[in-house]
């Protein structure tokens, strides 16, 4: 009953925050000043509701194996990874009202750069064919924006300064953050960095070398080939984790300084084997092999090592010598300069075709260099899942967050990938041993309910479009110009409210000089939202009022109505009962936007698709659906693009009459969630 009950209180509507959370001024110097800067004092707190479920092993509702590794876990969350989708600032204040404040040890975020640009992955059907998909065209359906990095550089700074101060609050007193970053903005966010974490904080800037070579020269560029990406290492106190991390000898060091060999063909280099300092740092003074002086070891160890054939000793007379044998050097510690790390290759295996995917390889060394095993280490732009990822496969308790379905869907599928792996080899952390895994499950949240049927960026530019908006290409904050009026689209998973209203004004309130009207366009409008719009303009009359809201309510509008015909994806599904199992097929499938998006590309008025799995990414099956929470039991997602999804399943069925739910997502990311009681 608790567990419904709270449930019930997850499920609130998203316009009522569940708290404040209260966030410390940054206190550092220097400190960077720009347009609209203003301090982040308090964040409203919204609730998370609880929407899936990856739990192969049901490890996540039993007590944990390893107590003093949750002991500080709060215990409204089941223990196991967590993967919000929501605004990242959203999901932070969420975390530190519920209990995460100064729990992370290790934060790692890969931010939009500003760019400029869009930032898109390209879609292709699955499956492997020897002839063409439809008529005329082959896999490709085209591009999909997964954000776009596109802002004004004042808005820029101010997203990423009140991000950055909550992050702190999250972080433990022995953490570090590590933000990844490009030429075009390290140099600012170092400043925001030194007022936030202090300047003392400051630990390294990390070159990574992502290219080995790169020209624009064709194209009459006139500078140098891009070859780098920065990371900002900064602590929150002055005592943290830092591992030593050893990268191996290079050929031509391995070639000059090992030059001798055993005739096993062992290979070593002679070191001395004397004491600098002599008497004055008590090192040990006797004579050996007829030669006395200070040495590094004592008699006993000396003798020793000459047993074991690792003093030599040119000639007689001549001082003795140290066998270093160079399979038992660690190598050279790793300094500032990664140019070992390689970029993702098209055929690499992690590949998952997100834009800006990092290499788990680079990762993997930030986390060895940076936590131990079972520390909780946050990404809160996750994009395609790398640090998550990572962080399962090598025993750290992981937190991510995307505001992009897309990067949230990607996500899911590339941790379940992982989980199955390690479950026939794994075994979850005991007190006294290294874990090869901290969990074996994950759970997913949406908070603020930003949940959209089309993904926002697809939606803004539909509606642009169609209504004739100009995008606004150096705005982080309104979508585009329509005449003289600034205009911003509202999430289409939710009516224009008071609160989108409220992050107009205050958005503003940062312009001072900014006088034109501002135009929202949004299906449907509060009738809350409708009364705070007429006081507002109540006190903005005549030919001279500056920033007077209008909206176009993309559903009713005369002019604009029915722009937004989204006809969903369906399927049919059949599910049956027999002897105790549950037989599950899906017989049919079929997304209109797809089918769209082929005819826009060919021309063609009725493409046609031969196997409905090519447009299926994904599918996962809830034998015991209870109407709020997908407990996936069946995850398949083909390992392989050119692999098909089965369609075919059977799985034992609960005891009693139960809800089969299954869920499909399409290669554009539309879910369908199709449900059956049996």
């Amino acid at each position: 009953m608790a567990s419904k009950r709270r449930a019930k209180e997850e499920a609130r509507p998203a316009s009522a925050p569940q708290s404040e959370v209260k966030v410390q001024p940054a206190k550092g110097r220097p400190m960077l000043q720009w347009v609209g800067k203003r301090p982040l004092t308090r964040v409203p707190a919204y609730p998370a509701q609880h929407i899936e479920t990856f739990d192969p092993t049901e490890s996540l509702g039993k007590p944990p194996v390893a107590p003093a590794l949750w002991r500080d876990w709060p215990s409204d969350y089941p223990r196991g990874g967590l993967l919000f989708h929501g605004d990242n600032q959203e999901v932070l204040a969420h975390l530190l009202a519920n209990g995460y404040r100064s729990k992370v040890k290790l934060i790692y975020i890969d931010p939009p750069f500003d760019s400029g640009a869009d930032y898109v992955r390209q879609i292709r059907l699955r499956g492997e064919r020897s002839g063409p998909l439809y008529a005329g065209e082959g896999q490709s359906i085209g591009e999909q924006v997964q954000y776009p990095d596109l802002w004004a550089n004042d808005g820029y700074l101010q997203f990423m300064y009140e991000r950055l101060l909550l992050l702190k609050e999250l972080l433990s007193p022995d953490g570090l953050i590590v933000v990844h970053l490009d030429e075009t903005r390290v140099h600012y966010l170092k400043v925001i960095l030194d007022e936030v974490f202090g300047r003392e904080h400051f630990i390294n800037e990390v070159i990574w070398k992502r290219q080995t070579a790169h020209s624009d020269i064709g194209q009459g560029a006139r500078h140098l080939g891009r070859l780098h990406d920065s990371l900002l290492l900064y602590s929150k106190g002055d005592d943290f984790t830092w591992n030593d991390v050893f990268t191996p000898y290079s050929e031509d060091y391995a070639d000059s300084f090992y030059r001798h060999a055993d005739p096993d063909g062992r290979r070593y280099t002679l070191s001395d084997a004397t004491a600098p300092g002599g008497a004055g740092k008590g090192n040990p003074y006797y004579e050996f092999l007829g030669v006395t002086r200070y040495w590094r070891f004592s008699e006993q160890r000396m003798k020793e090592l000459y047993e074991e054939g690792r003093i030599v000793q040119a000639r007689p007379g001549a001082v003795p010598r140290q066998k270093r044998y160079l399979d038992e050097m660690r190598g050279v510690p790793l300094q500032s300069i990664w140019d070992d790390v390689k970029p993702i290759q098209s055929q690499a295996h992690e590949r998952t075709d997100y834009p800006t995917q990092k290499p788990e390889t680079l990762l993997q060394r930030i986390l060895s260099l940076t936590t131990a095993p079972g520390d909780l280490v946050l990404d809160c732009f996750i994009g395609s899942g790398t640090a998550a990822a990572v962080a399962q496969k090598v025993g750290r308790r992981w937190i991510g967050c995307d505001i992009n379905r897309g990067a949230v869907q990607t996500t899911v599928k590339r941790l379940q990938a992982v989980v199955r792996e390690q479950m026939e080899s794994s075994r979850l952390i005991d007190d006294d041993e290294t874990p090869a895994t901290a969990q074996l499950g994950f759970t997913v949240w949406r908070v603020n309910d930003y949940d959209l049927q089309i993904q926002h960026n697809e939606a803004v530019n539909l509606a642009c479009d169609f209504i004739g908006v100009e995008r606004l290409r150096s705005d982080g904050f309104f979508d585009g110009t329509f005449g003289k009026s600034l205009v911003k689209v509202v999430p289409f998973n939710h009516p224009l409210t008071p609160l989108d209203l409220e992050e107009v004004k205050r958005e503003l309130d940062a312009r001072p000089d900014e006088d034109r009207t501002v135009t929202l366009v949004s299906l449907g409008i509060e009738i809350g939202a409708q009364a705070w719009i007429d006081e507002w303009n109540r006190m903005r009359r005549g030919k001279d009022a500056v920033n007077r809201v209008e909206v176009i309510e993309l559903r009713t509008d005369p002019r604009y109505g029915g722009v937004i015909r989204h006809e969903p994806a369906r399927a049919k599904v059949k599910v049956q009962r027999a002897k105790g199992r549950l037989h599950i097929e899906i017989e049919d499938f079929v997304s209109p936007t797809i089918i769209q998006r082929l005819q826009q590309q060919s021309g063609l008025l009725n493409p046609q698709v031969d196997d409905w799995r090519a447009m299926v990414d994904s599918i996962s099956i809830d034998p015991a659906y209870d109407g709020e929470v997908l407990n996936i039991a069946i995850a398949d997602v083909p390992e392989r693009k050119s692999d098909l999804v089965s369609g075919m399943y059977d799985l034992e069925a609960p005891e009693g009459e139960t809800t089969v739910a299954v869920k499909i997502i399409d290669m554009l990311g539309e879910e369908v969630l199709v449900t059956e009681r049996v």
